[in-house]
């Protein structure tokens, strides 16, 4: 009885310990499995990239005019609400006409006078030639009425163009919008006199299209842009002051035909369709790209890390470790950052890199895909094909 109880004593113990070394060789598997931090990564990718230059500039409008009057004289009347469209050959301002009315009365009755002394020196000399044929009157007088009615027949000429000069003077005495566009706001007003040709009455601008101008430095042009041509097949595309975007799309239309000796620039132009927050004089950013198109690996900037010699990605292996891999950057594609060397497509790399881990440390990843920033996607007019835009200052 006693040898029964003293085995069932060894044989619990022995039941003990082995639970508990079974249970101590199970803790640190699990321990590791609750340590491998979940963390995002993503697979790289190879995308066609343009580089594209940024240059600042003004706008400009397509025309600009400041509207002086053709005739000197008094303002009668403003005809214009300032800041309105207006159309080429609305009035604008009218003059007071009671001078150059009366100044063309005037010169159709000095007209008239003439064109009466004309035709009486006409019948003049039709009289004296009868006369000649009679003897009834000397050559010399006949040369002498002759000579009458060419002097009379060049004053009805110079009258007349004194009357035309008057009634053009009457017609500029409204001052007209000569295209179609904005006006500003009226210099002068009802009561003033203004100078013909001086006195500055108002400005206008067009209001279709609108310029702006950038310089492309020599070297920069040889190297990208040497097939650029004012075709308007060329797209920009353009940012405002205050916008975070480059929202406005425009073609090249112009491109010098010299390159400016002292600046070592070449002149290029490019065209907008205007609107409302397109007002000439405003100060932009215009984006172009260059003709090159190529493969480029991008990633994450936030997955890029600096140590003090190099920059690094966090790669992770088949075990689901974590790498150091240095690489070789690029140009800035928005959120994006172009990798020359160290990486290839099909790489996974934490997408955070080394904000939350580091190299050696084991992971569970977590598969996630990141993209560019479609506002960055703009299409190539030669191609068709959708390219990214690099920023990259000059």
């Amino acid at each position: 009885m006693k040898k029964s109880l003293v085995t069932i004593a060894i044989l619990g113990c022995l039941a003990y310990m082995t639970g508990c070394s079974e249970s101590h060789a199970e803790a640190p598997a699990q321990n590791a499995q609750a340590f491998k931090q979940p963390i995002d990564v993503t697979a790289v990718k190879a995308y066609p990239v343009q580089s594209w230059f940024t240059y600042t500039s003004r706008l400009e409008a397509v025309d600009f005019v400041q509207l002086r009057p053709r005739v000197s004289g008094n303002i009668a009347a403003v005809n214009f609400k300032e800041g309105q469209s207006v159309n080429e050959g609305d009035v604008l301002f009218t003059l007071d006409q009671r001078p150059f009315v009366v100044k063309v009365a005037e010169l159709e009755a000095l007209l008239a006078n003439a064109k009466a002394q004309l035709s009486q020196a006409e019948r003049d000399v039709k009289r004296a030639a009868r006369l000649l044929k009679t003897k009834s009157i000397s050559q010399e007088e006949v040369e002498q009425r002759r000579s009458l009615l060419s002097q009379y027949q060049a004053n009805v000429m110079a009258t007349q163009a004194k009357l035309d000069a008057a009634k053009l003077d009457l017609t500029y005495s409204e001052v007209k919008a000569p295209i179609n566009g904005i006006v500003s706001r009226a210099e002068l007003t009802t009561g003033n006199t203004v100078q013909a040709g001086t006195s500055v009455l108002t400005h206008l601008v067009s209001n279709d299209f609108v310029y702006a101008y950038f310089d492309i430095n020599e070297r920069t042009w040889h190297k990208q842009f040497n097939q650029l041509r004012g075709d308007k097949q060329t797209q920009v595309v353009m940012q405002m002051l205050g916008d975070q975007e480059f929202e406005h799309s425009g073609v090249v239309d112009f491109v010098d035909n010299h390159i400016n000796r002292q600046t070592g620039t070449l002149r290029v132009r490019a065209v907008f369709a205007a609107t409302q927050q397109l007002k000439p004089g405003a100060f932009v950013r215009v984006r172009i790209a260059a003709e090159d198109v190529q493969q480029q690996v991008l990633v994450p900037e936030k997955a890029i890390g600096t140590d003090l010699k190099n920059r690094f990605v966090l790669v992770t292996d088949e075990q689901n470790v974590l790498q150091y891999r240095p690489v070789t950057l690029g140009e800035r594609y928005g959120v994006m950052r172009a990798v020359v060397t160290g990486l290839k497509p099909g790489d996974k790399i934490a997408v955070n890199g080394p904000a939350r881990v580091g190299p050696g440390m084991p992971i569970a990843p977590q598969m996630v895909e990141v993209e560019p920033d479609s506002k960055l996607l703009v299409m190539n007019a030669a191609s068709q094909t959708s390219l990214l835009v690099a920023e990259r200052g000059e």
